[in-house]
């Protein structure tokens, strides 16, 4: 038992590690260090509050300590052998490391997308969903500031993803560090994909600062997570989302003669 408090814990403090420093590193760079440089690719001028930070780093910690324990029961508890979690790194070709935190995100955007539109239900938004959207002006901090049920339906697709994928520990670590860096950008605030994206393929695809920033200000639409693509299938991307986006992405051009 002792044992099983201390892997917890462990896990607890590696996680919330986590959360300070890929959260916190850009809050410092884009909101103390570089704020007036950077002032052309702020989404929207005015800032969030320090009353309105605390609030989001106090939910994130229990956001942290409910994807802990959903982790530590898949991996340390008998829960494990309904899995396809593995310990072997051998047990399966070296480059599903890679291939099993792909699929995993392509899961987690389909689950995402019809979880958030379910928690945006009238008769589940106030219950679930409003704390994560009092923070219309988001930050990195906003990234993992859930209401707790919130948070327990966030970290449900762990337990589909790892009944549905193989993955190894070094899997799971690579899934779980690239989703939150992801969605400390979605929450960033400012909006700093290089200009040149806007002209690719990609850009069809993917989402950007803006897009989920939109979704805080406008409470509606723009519900996908990594992509745009259940969005457009679906008809809830804003409509007014690519005019924004060039628009802010005008005013970085026009502010930096190198074009960042």
């Amino acid at each position: 038992m002792q044992q099983s408090s201390e892997i917890f814990f462990r896990i607890l403090g590696i996680s919330t590690l986590r959360y300070f420093i890929l959260a916190g590193i850009p809050f410092i760079v884009y909101y103390h260090l570089i704020t007036k440089r950077k002032h052309a690719a702020k989404i929207q001028y005015r800032h969030a509050s320090r009353g309105d930070f605390a609030r989001e780093i106090l939910h994130s910690m229990q956001t942290t300590i409910v994807f802990t324990a959903i982790l530590y029961l898949v991996v340390y508890t008998p829960l494990k052998k309904f899995t396809l979690f593995y310990d072997g790194i051998t047990d399966y070709p070296l480059w599903w490391l890679l291939a099993g935190p792909v699929l995993a995100l392509l899961i987690h955007d389909t689950y995402f997308y019809w979880m958030h539109r379910l928690l945006h239900h009238r008769r589940l938004f106030r219950f679930a969903h409003l704390l994560h959207h009092k923070s219309t002006n988001p930050s990195p901090w906003t990234s993992y500031s859930f209401h707790f049920i919130e948070a327990c339906t966030e970290g449900a697709v762990f337990l589909l993803i790892v009944v549905v994928v193989p993955m190894h520990l070094v899997s799971v670590t690579i899934f779980v560090i690239t989703a939150f860096v992801i969605n400390v950008y979605g929450h960033l605030g400012y909006e700093i994909a290089p200009l040149w994206l806007r002209n690719t393929f990609v850009f069809e695809i993917v989402n950007t600062s803006v897009y989920h920033n939109m979704h805080h200000s406008k409470f509606k639409g723009n519900y996908g997570l990594y992509f745009r693509l259940w969005d457009r299938l679906m008809g809830t991307e804003h409509p007014d989302y690519v005019k924004e986006y060039d628009a802010i992405q005008q005013r970085r051009l026009n502010n930096d003669p190198a074009n960042e």
